[in-house]
């Protein structure tokens, strides 16, 4: 019974492994929704991961470092997966498939385009590999946590926006959240120790940011994340300000 109890949160780090493989899985066989919905769990998981570890004590090296795998996986690869096809459908307006892989790619010039989501991998292996070094992050964050630039990104899907119209906004938006990664800006964290339920400027600014991104949520559901983030963004550098 103990040794369950001490392995719930990797079991919870592999269903959220799980949710990447699957979001993958649809990616590449054009349901973007559903991959994107896949990465929405994957995150659930994450969270709960790191919440029964800290309720349960059970922290463990290994347990660390699959977190980091699975986030690599869930929140690295998978959403460049969705923007490779939002790219790529936004040139050709197809996605890409089987039938297209089989065509020389000096024919394909979509393809060429495509690839550049994959900046968003380079820049989230970073993130989790300085995450992994760095005890300064227990408190904050440095940079744009890997789960925040994954649901913006899972988010783009069920926007009402024509892409093929807007492919350049589309790539500059992967670019900003690849940067936003690997930058030096400090951001809050939520996570808060029964020694810190104090009101203090951080929990009040962390407060507002969860029941406003509730009501936004219920409002405008899955449109709200990227406006959620953005809040998340200037919450965390007014934060650091008023310090």
């Amino acid at each position: 019974m103990i040794r369950i109890k001490k392995n719930i949160p990797n079991i919870l780090t592999i269903l959220n492994l799980f949710c990447g493989l699957l979001s993958i899985i649809f990616s590449m066989i054009s349901d973007i929704e559903l991959a994107s919905f896949c990465i929405f769990i994957g995150m659930i998981f994450d969270f709960c991961d790191g919440l029964s570890a800290r309720f349960l004590s059970s922290f463990s090296p290994i347990g660390k470092e699959l977190d980091s795998l699975a986030d690599m996986v869930t929140f690295g690869v998978a959403p460049s997966m969705i923007m490779f096809q939002l790219l790529y459908f936004s040139q050709s307006s197809f996605y890409f498939n089987a039938e297209t892989l089989l065509e020389p790619l000096s024919n394909n010039s979509c393809f060429f385009i495509a690839i550049s989501s994959f900046i968003y991998t380079i820049c989230s292996a970073i993130r989790l590999a300085k995450f992994n070094i760095d005890n300064n992050q227990i408190k904050h964050f440095i940079g744009l946590p890997t789960p925040a630039g994954a649901i913006v990104i899972a988010s783009f899907p069920f926007l009402n926006v024509n892409f093929q119209e807007n492919i350049l906004a589309l790539i500059i938006c992967n670019l900003i959240i690849s940067f936003l990664l690997i930058t030096n800006i400090q951001l809050l964290s939520l996570k808060i120790s029964m020694k810190e339920l104090k009101l203090n400027t951080k929990n009040i600014f962390i407060i507002l940011l969860i029941f406003t991104s509730i009501l936004l949520l219920f409002i405008f559901k899955f449109v709200a994340i990227p406006f959620i983030v953005v809040l998340y963004l200037f919450l965390s550098i007014l934060n650091n300000n008023i310090k």
